[in-house]
């Protein structure tokens, strides 16, 4: 299959999340195929289901799968970084925090 490299490195990562929780789930992504029309795979990514990404060099106009990558990435299982608390600066004096609203966090 043929996809961009966005909706690909999107797709290994959901596939390491769910075998990481144990399941697996069907998903769709968009592909090109031999005749250089876009279509839709269907694939059951997670325990059991390798998922390979290999380059290939591609000489047409790149398709814009990023709406793709994005629905990839909003699935609940997807691996997204943890906010934690952190104080503020002794020396930020200057204003007031509402920690109710303002709480400073890091990524």
């Amino acid at each position: 299959m043929i996809t961009t490299d966005d909706v690909a490195a999107s797709l290994i990562e959901l596939t390491a999340a769910v075998a990481k929780e144990g399941q697996a789930e069907a998903v769709s992504i968009p592909i090109v195929t031999d005749d250089r029309k876009v279509a839709q795979a269907e694939l059951v990514i997670g325990v059991g289901n390798d998922v390979l990404s290999a380059p290939l060099e591609w000489h047409d106009e790149e398709p814009d799968f990023s709406r793709a990558a994005a629905e990839l990435k909003d699935h609940r299982l997807f691996p997204r970084p943890h906010l934690r608390a952190v104080e503020a600066d002794a020396s930020d004096d200057d204003e007031p925090l509402d920690y109710d609203f303002d709480q400073p966090t890091e990524a």
